[in-house]
């Protein structure tokens, strides 16, 4: 049992640990937004997609680099060259069917369209059956990824913090969604739906991300579901096996 365990008389004191390393930290979710965010920014403000293309892969390379020599995981970086290449695809199909600059872009934005909305209905189903997604992050870095259901307290706690990640998802989808209809139909100039997708992409990316992420700390940090030591030396052993 690690030091930091042996003393915590709250599940959330256990479960911020683990959470923690399941996000990666602060570095993690930058490496993750950063790549994503020069993509948006040089295909929105130049319309070159091979510009947009090759300046986030090189800097997703560098990320990659400095991971490698550091020997530490890689994942979050990834991650991001995932996105980007999803991305990019959907652009590239579009201009091979002779879409415009603007059909391009509106392109790009529809698998994140598609992620957010796709995530956000499995999450809350998750969270529904009772087996909040946010557990299962906790039970990735352990041998057990479903020993954490066993406590109900847990249970509940995982719910709560599940529920604040499915937020960001929907509000995506809510702004976003209609301004990708409305240049993709006609409603409004492709030119106008892009700035205005491209900007709430940026404002709604990071920052929704980040602030979703504060009111996790801030509901872990209050630290309202006392445990025994025996009870926590039972968590430890269902979370703490990384």
């Amino acid at each position: 049992m690690s030091s930091a365990t042996a003393e915590a008389q709250t599940v959330e004191q256990v479960v911020r640990s683990q959470l923690s390393r399941a996000l990666g930290g602060v570095r993690g979710m930058l490496e993750a937004a950063v790549p994503t965010a020069v993509f948006t920014v040089l295909f929105v403000t130049t319309h070159q997609l091979r510009t947009a293309v090759i300046v986030s892969v090189v800097c997703t390379a560098v990320l990659l680099v400095v991971r490698l020599v550091q020997r530490s995981s890689p994942q979050y970086v990834l991650n991001a060259l995932v996105g980007i290449g999803v991305g990019a695809l959907f652009a590239y199909r579009a201009a091979r069917g002779g879409g415009s600059a603007g059909d391009q872009a509106l392109a790009y934005f529809l698998p994140g369209l598609l992620y957010n909305a796709g995530y956000a209905v499995v999450m809350t189903a998750t969270i529904l059956v009772r087996w909040p997604l946010v557990g299962f992050m906790v039970g990735s870095v352990t041998g057990d990824p479903t020993a954490w259901h066993e406590d109900r307290a847990v249970v509940r706690l995982c719910s709560r913090l599940t529920w604040l990640l499915v937020l960001p998802c929907l509000l995506r989808v809510v702004v976003q969604g209609p301004v990708y209809l409305a240049g993709r139909n006609g409603w409004w100039d492709s030119g106008t739906a892009v700035a205005v997708l491209g900007t709430s992409k940026l404002v709604m990316g990071w920052p929704l991300q980040v602030a979703a992420l504060a009111a996790m700390v801030w509901l872990l940090g209050r630290n309202s579901t006392p445990v025994s030591p025996t009870e926590a030396a039972a968590i430890e052993r269902d979370l703490s096996n990384s």
